[in-house]
């Protein structure tokens, strides 16, 4: 029952909890009381994968320097950069790369070639 039929209350408890469940699923929080571990960390991995093939998709170049560094790193970004409220995935993708450059982990950005119509 809601104490004083305060749905101001409600909804504060409410976003708190979700905010924890957030923090657990996509920055290695601690788990919520009352999931279970294992499927809890069925979905956390789920969920970390499918955004790791958006990053891949949408920065292959990335993907392709990296190699075999790319999930480890990757991981590791996503971890201490979890994905915000209205935050897109084109950002997080350009955000990853520059985190890996600035770790030394990707050569210096390149500068945009001149095409052949355009001249200085």
């Amino acid at each position: 029952m809601i104490a004083n039929n305060d749905p101001s209350a409600a909804r504060e408890r409410l976003a708190a909890q979700q905010a924890e469940l957030l923090n657990a699923l996509l920055a290695k929080g601690p788990v919520p009381a009352g999931f279970d571990e294992q499927r809890f960390d069925v979905e956390r991995r789920a969920l970390l994968s499918k955004r790791r093939g958006i990053v891949r998709m949408l920065g292959p170049e990335v993907a392709d320097e990296l190699g075999d560094r790319f999930r480890p790193l990757f991981d590791a970004y996503a971890v201490e950069n979890p994905r915000r409220a209205g935050s897109r995935a084109r950002e997080d993708a350009a955000a990853f790369a520059e985190w890996c450059r600035a770790a030394g982990e990707l050569s210096a950005k390149r500068k945009a070639r001149w095409k052949f119509w355009q001249s200085n």
